[in-house]
């Protein structure tokens, strides 16, 4: 009885240590995939704080179980395809107070069905392609940024979730219509749908073109008609210029003598 519970003492205490062991690599294990100048920390998931590290690209060794990225305030320019593919379980996305100009068609892939709040307020975003923000569901603040109103911001705004508020809050910075400029998107699309804008224009190239080769084979008509009256006008001068026969003093001789 003695060596049992001699054992199992043992037991226990190699299985408090062995537990102690296995939390200690995991806690390590966890520090050492946070990516440099970053904080990683445990609240309801793994929240990676990378604000205010002097990022000038997103890191692309983020750890796969993040459910909060924060990425604000660095010098981040773009956003690569498919750089959050890996964090499925990622629900709120911050990328605001960068330099972000351009973002990729598939730069949410991967994350588009299972974000709740993505942030790119305060960038200089001027456009994105027209699938950017495809089957995206979270929350999107794009406010202060220098947009370009166009027909494929509005057909992006129309994809996204919430987009009467999102596009409340875009101030278009230029636009294909000058009037437009400075103005709410959402004031600039309930004018005018800015899709159809290429086809006026092009109806309008159209015309233009049409009507400038009518009035070049008008005035080559007129070219051609003129010349032609030209020369039959010289022609005629020039008959006119030929010296006229002479009649000879016999012939008129003859001539009366008959009569």
């Amino acid at each position: 009885m003695h060596f049992v519970d001699l054992w199992l003492s043992r037991s226990l205490s190699m299985c408090l240590l062995l537990q102690s062991f296995v939390l200690m690599i995991l806690c390590f294990h966890s520090a050492s995939m946070c990516p440099k100048g970053c904080l990683c920390s445990h609240s309801g998931g793994l929240n990676v704080s990378c604000s205010n590290a002097n990022l000038k690209e997103i890191p692309r060794d983020l750890p796969p179980e993040t459910v909060l990225l924060y990425l604000d305030s660095n010098q981040i320019t773009s956003i690569p395809n498919e750089i959050f593919k890996d964090l499925h379980q990622l629900r709120v996305l911050n990328l605001s107070k960068n330099g972000i100009e351009f973002i990729d068609e598939h730069a949410f892939k991967g994350v588009a069905e299972t974000l709740q709040t993505l942030d790119l307020s305060d960038n200089r975003i001027q456009s994105v392609h027209k699938n950017a923000f495809n089957n995206l569901k979270a929350r999107a603040r794009i406010a202060n940024n220098p947009w370009h109103c166009d027909c494929t911001l509005q057909q992006v705004l129309r994809s996204m979730a919430s987009n009467h508020e999102t596009a409340n809050n875009v101030i278009c910075k230029t636009s294909v219509l000058d009037e437009h400029a400075g103005r709410p998107f959402l004031n600039a699309a309930n004018d005018a749908d800015l899709c159809n804008l290429p086809k006026k224009t092009t109806d309008y190239a159209m015309l233009v073109t049409m009507f400038g080769w009518f009035t070049m084979v008008i005035s080559y008509v007129v070219y051609y008609v003129r010349q032609n009256q030209e020369d039959a006008r010289r022609h005629l001068e020039y008959l006119k210029s030929l010296p006229s026969r002479q009649k000879k003093p016999d012939e008129a001789d003859d001539i009366s003598t008959v009569v």
